[in-house]
């Protein structure tokens, strides 16, 4: 990828939100299997819930990878901005 033409920055750009959304998507999912632990939800639920969660984010991870070092460190970064984000909307301090 060759970052430094209009289209190769526009490409970039699309990295982090990306990120975003896996993030978004993926602590969404932590929250609601904690309040599955909390209140001693199905156990299957529980695991279905940590085994789409692993998939998911290795699966995204992996690809974006293979686009290269600068790629996926804009897709971790928008990753950890969501976390941010699910958790102070979910009440975490």
């Amino acid at each position: 990828m060759n970052p430094t033409g209009p289209m190769g920055l526009a490409a970039l750009a699309l990295y982090p939100l990306a990120g975003v959304a896996l993030g978004g998507l993926y602590f969404v999912l932590v929250h609601r299997t904690a309040r599955l632990h909390a209140a001693a939800g199905s156990a299957w639920r529980i695991i279905a819930l940590y085994a789409v969660r692993f998939v998911l984010a290795i699966t995204v991870f992996w690809a974006i990878a293979q686009q290269g070092a600068m790629p996926l460190l804009l897709t971790l970064a928008g990753f950890i901005v969501a976390r941010m984000v699910v958790m102070r909307r979910m009440g975490a301090h």
